[in-house]
């Protein structure tokens, strides 16, 4: 490790962020524990519906917003170590590639909206359908508010605003892009696996 770049690392106690962000990140875990507290109730409730559930959604794109949220959220690590070295350039490279993987996702799970129609899958189709709608949808806000703050993260890497010292911003924005990849690493298997 060269000494230049090991001057840019943050110290061992260093959190990631800013406490707005961690707050708002809380809340974001609080909401969805809330869903999947009503997930488990309901599987309680209704056995044979949340084991028959996932034969009928879509698997393929289950599995390719899984690879999707798992990209964004490899492009905004490296994102996060380009700009501690200095290079914004690159930094913003890989930032395009988060929102270039969040449209993917916002694509993808409208196609498989489409599909779960055209297939007669509704949330009124019973209680496991009701709670697919609730947990996807409510991710999708949470990616979609992603995606705007993200817009805001590149303009201000563009601008110059992050330097190696500085980047609380970019830093603040990666650590809601992984809480976000992380809810959809739960809801996954939940929906589209367990049986």
């Amino acid at each position: 490790m060269n000494i230049a770049y090991s001057a840019q690392l943050p110290a061992a106690d260093h959190i990631p962020g800013n406490k707005g962000m961690w707050a708002g990140i809380l809340c974001e875990m609080t909401e969805f524990a809330v869903l999947f507290m009503v997930y488990f109730t309901a599987r309680v409730f209704f056995p044979q519906e949340f084991r028959s559930g996932p034969d009928h959604l879509n698997l393929l794109a289950g599995t390719l917003n899984t690879l999707w949220m798992i990209s964004g959220s490899y492009f905004v690590v490296n994102a996060v170590i380009a700009i501690r070295q200095n290079r914004p350039a690159v930094s913003a490279r890989y930032l395009y590639l988060v929102m270039l993987a969040a449209a993917a996702y916002m694509l993808t799970k409208y196609l498989e909206f489409q599909w779960n129609v055209a297939h007669g899958v509704t949330g009124g189709n019973g209680a496991f359908f009701t709670v697919y709608y609730y947990l996807t949808l409510t991710h999708m806000v949470h990616v979609f508010w992603g995606m705007i703050g993200l817009g805001w993260v590149i303009l201000r890497t563009r601008q110059g605003a992050y330097t190696p010292v500085d980047h609380e911003g970019m830093e603040s924005f990666a650590s809601y892009w992984h809480a976000t990849d992380l809810v959809w690493l739960i809801i996954f298997p939940l929906l589209y696996l367990l049986r």
